[in-house]
């Protein structure tokens, strides 16, 4: 059962962080990219869905497990050609076949599932093998003081930020599920504390 600041306070804090014009502008090197049927890891409140090109995606399915931010999606703005459909999901865990998606897109995501190795692991499962995988997360600072202040204050931040952590890798970790990359950019996201600006996005294939 979800709390009262989950469920009243969490969806605003995080639409004003996650849908904040910064971010957004991340959102909107990847999400285009997408194409076919499509799965987005952790659709929160649908800030990607006013991004996909209906002229290239066939369908959007999002999954999160959160009803509130599931609502939020299904009243979020995007184009009326648009095909979407949201379920109640767990990254870690989902109810679909092997390599059924043409596109998996995870943006801000891997920071708060429980176990990111899992719900990559299942991303890549359901990815067809000509598939692509595209990502947008912020992480594990290169600058080690950066690093230090986010191991500080991470466990503060997960408390308050519906679980997102501070210090999770993401190239290393797609890698590490079995993807190869093939490209990635980083950045400090401008405007943003730098705690957790540091930004990695792309594209993935499976191995």
């Amino acid at each position: 059962m979800a709390s009262w600041y989950e469920r009243t306070i969490l969806p605003k804090l995080l639409g004003c962080a996650c849908g904040s014009s910064p971010i957004m502008r991340q959102r909107a090197k990847v999400v285009p990219r997408a194409e076919g049927r499509v799965l987005e890891l952790g659709i929160g409140m649908g800030l990607n869905l006013a991004y996909y090109d209906p002229a290239k995606v066939s369908a959007v399915v999002g999954v999160d497990p959160a009803a509130a931010l599931r609502a939020a999606a299904l009243a979020a703005p995007r184009d009326e050609r648009l095909t979407v459909q949201v379920e109640d999901g767990d990254a870690e865990a989902l109810p679909f076949e092997a390599a059924s998606f043409d596109t998996v897109v995870c943006t801000f995501t891997l920071c708060s599932v429980c176990t990111p190795a899992a719900a990559l692991a299942e991303a890549r499962r359901v990815l067809k093998p000509a598939g692509r995988f595209l990502f947008c997360e912020h992480g594990l600072a290169p600058d080690p003081g950066v690093a230090r202040w986010q191991r500080r204050i991470e466990p503060l931040w997960k408390r308050i930020a519906g679980g997102c952590h501070l210090t999770r890798p993401v190239g290393s970790a797609i890698e590490a599920a079995g993807f190869s990359l093939t490209d990635r950019e980083t950045m400090y996201v401008p405007k943003t504390p730098k705690i957790a600006a540091w930004n990695e996005w792309g594209s993935a294939t499976v191995r």
